[in-house]
C-alpha cells in the first residue's frame, strides 16, 4: 500500500516538476544579453540549408535524440576521445554529420557577435536551429522557448533503452513518450518528422525479407511499395544504402507522411502502426486531410519536447565549444 502511494504521488508530481522547470524557459531569455540570437542562428542555418537539404532531417533528428536521452542539454553534441559518449552509441552513430555541423556553425555565428560571445547555450542553439530548419523545408515556424543550460555528462550507456525503435508498436511508443509529458497525439505529430529525411535498409529489412515463411513481406506494407524497397535494398548490397522516409515529397515538411500511412507506405513498423492501430488511426486521418492541423500539432509537440529535463539557472554551463565541456 505504501509503495502504491509513492507511485501515485510520483505520477502526480511529474507534471508539476515538468511545468516548474519549463516555466523557467521563455522566448525573450536573451533579450538583454544577445538580442540578435534568433537572426544569427537563422542566417547560419539558412546558409547551411542552401548547401544541403540534409541539414533539415539531420538537425531535427539531433534535437530529438538529445532530448530523449538526458533531456534537452546538448549532451549528444559532446565528443569522446575513447568513443564513450552518447553520439558513439549504435542508436546515435547514424546521426548525420550535417546536424552537428549546423549547430557548430550557428554557435560560431552567435559567438562572433561581441555582445553574444559565450552567452548562448549549445542546447538553445540546437533548439533554434531545429525550428529554422523545419521552417525552411515548409514546416511551421513556432516560438522557441529559451534558457536551457548545457549538460556536462554524455555516456554511451545512457542511451540504452531511451530511444524508440523502428519495430515498436503503439503501446511501446506511448510508454516511451508519456514519461516525458508527451501524449499519443504528440507521438503521432512528432512521427510526422519522417516526412523528411532518410533511413538505411538495415533498419527496416525485416519488413521486406523474411525466409520463414518463404519470401514473406509484412502484410501491413503496400505490396508494390515493398517490392520497390526490395529493388532499392537487395539482400547482398550494402545495408547502409539510404532510402527516403517519405516516397512522395521527401524534401518538403508537409502532411504527405500521413497519406503514405493510409496507403501502407510507412517505412518503419513504428510508422505504419499509427494507421493500423484503430486507437491512433483517427489522428492520422485528421493530419492526412489537414496540413494546418498537423503543423499546429507538430509545433505544440516539439515545444513540449524542448522542455524535457532541461537544465536552467545554475545547472550545467554554457559551453564555449559545443563538442566539449568547459
Amino acid at each position: 500500500m505504501e509503495t502504491r502511494g509513492l507511485i501515485l504521488m510520483s505520477s502526480l508530481l511529474l507534471p508539476l516538476l515538468l511545468t516548474t522547470t519549463s516555466a523557467q524557459l521563455r522566448s525573450d531569455f536573451y533579450k538583454n544579453t544577445c538580442p540578435n540570437v534568433e537572426a544569427l542562428v537563422r542566417s547560419a542555418v539558412t546558409k547551411k540549408f542552401q548547401q544541403t537539404f540534409v541539414t533539415v532531417p539531420a538537425t531535427l533528428r539531433l534535437f530529438f535524440h538529445d532530448c530523449f536521452v538526458r533531456g534537452c542539454d546538448a549532451s549528444v553534441l559532446l565528443a569522446s576521445t575513447t568513443n564513450a559518449a552518447e553520439k558513439d552509441h549504435p542508436d546515435d552513430i547514424s546521426l548525420a554529420g550535417d546536424g552537428f555541423d549546423t549547430v557548430n556553425k550557428a554557435k560560431a555565428a552567435v559567438d562572433n557577435d561581441p555582445q553574444c560571445t559565450n552567452k548562448v547555450s549549445c542546447a538553445d542553439i540546437l533548439a533554434l536551429a531545429t525550428r529554422d530548419a523545419v521552417a525552411l523545408a515548409g514546416g511551421p515556424s513556432y516560438t522557441v522557448e529559451l534558457g536551457r543550460r548545457d549538460g556536462r555528462i554524455s555516456t554511451i550507456a545512457g542511451v540504452q533503452n531511451h530511444l524508440p525503435h523502428p519495430d515498436f508498436n503503439l503501446d511501446q511508443l506511448n510508454a516511451m513518450f508519456s514519461p516525458h509529458g508527451l501524449t499519443q497525439t504528440d507521438v503521432i505529430a512528432l512521427s510526422g518528422a519522417h516526412t523528411v529525411g532518410f533511413s538505411h535498409c538495415s533498419r527496416f529489412s525485416k519488413r521486406i525479407y523474411r525466409f520463414s515463411p518463404q519470401n514473406w513481406i509484412d502484410p501491413t506494407l503496400n505490396l508494390a511499395y515493398a517490392l520497390q524497397l526490395r529493388q532499392m535494398c537487395p539482400l547482398k548490397v550494402d545495408p547502409r544504402i539510404a532510402i527516403n522516409m517519405d516516397p512522395t515529397t521527401p524534401q518538403t515538411f508537409d502532411n504527405a507522411y500521413y497519406g503514405n500511412l493510409q496507403q501502407g507506405k510507412g517505412l518503419f513498423n513504428s510508422d505504419q502502426v499509427l494507421f493500423t492501430d484503430t486507437r491512433s488511426r483517427p489522428t492520422v486521418n485528421l493530419f492526412a486531410s489537414n496540413n494546418e492541423a498537423f503543423k499546429q500539432a507538430f509545433a505544440s509537440a516539439i515545444t513540449k519536447l524542448g522542455r524535457v529535463d532541461v537544465k536552467t539557472g545554475n545547472q550545467g554551463e554554457i559551453r564555449r565549444d559545443c563538442t566539449r565541456v568547459n
